[in-house]
C-alpha cells in the first residue's frame, strides 16, 4: 500500500490509507496500554522478589544460586579458558 505524499514530502492525511494506518496505530497503542491478560501459567514454584529475581532466602533459591556460582567458577576454570582460547 503506497501512501500518497504531499508536495513537500509529507504523508497526505486526507487519504483512506492514511486514515486506516492511524486507526491501526491507535488500536495497537490501546492494546499495548492495557495490562497483559492474566494467564495461569505456572512455570516453576520458585519464589521471586518484588523486582522479579529469584528469592535467595528460600531453599530453591539457594540451590539455584549455588548452581549458578558453580557454573561461573567452571566458566573461568583453566581448562575452559584453554578451550575458549583454542576454539
Amino acid at each position: 500500500m503506497a501512501l500518497k505524499k504531499t508536495q513537500d514530502g509529507k504523508v497526505d492525511k486526507r487519504t483512506k490509507e492514511y486514515k486506516e494506518m492511524c486507526a491501526n496505530l491507535a488500536k495497537a497503542r490501546a492494546a499495548q496500554s492495557k495490562p497483559a491478560s492474566r494467564v495461569t501459567k505456572k512455570t516453576s514454584g520458585v519464589k521471586r522478589t518484588q523486582d522479579g529475581t529469584v528469592d535467595k532466602r528460600t531453599k530453591e533459591g539457594k540451590a539455584i544460586h549455588e548452581r549458578m556460582a558453580k557454573a561461573r567458577a567452571a566458566q573461568n576454570s583453566f581448562a575452559n579458558r584453554l578451550k575458549r582460547l583454542f576454539k
